[in-house]
């Protein structure tokens, strides 16, 4: 995972996971897959890594192809 700065305190943010209570992790659609699996409507997706800043508590969530 890439290394994250806050916009807001300009410290290096923390990892910290991303659950919606039921799987492991959230991932989200990013586009059409090209051939057989996107004409059958299949996407690409893209994993959410969610960050933390230890100083003001800022969380962002940025995509990562999977």
């Amino acid at each position: 995972m890439k290394q994250r700065r806050c916009p807001d305190c300009g410290v290096t943010m923390e990892p910290v996971p991303v659950r919606d209570g039921e799987s492991m992790g959230l991932s989200i659609a990013t586009g059409e897959r090209e051939g057989l699996l996107g004409k059958l409507g299949f996407k690409n997706r893209a994993k959410l890594q969610g960050v933390c800043c230890p100083e003001c508590q800022l969380v962002r969530l940025y995509a990562e192809e999977e």
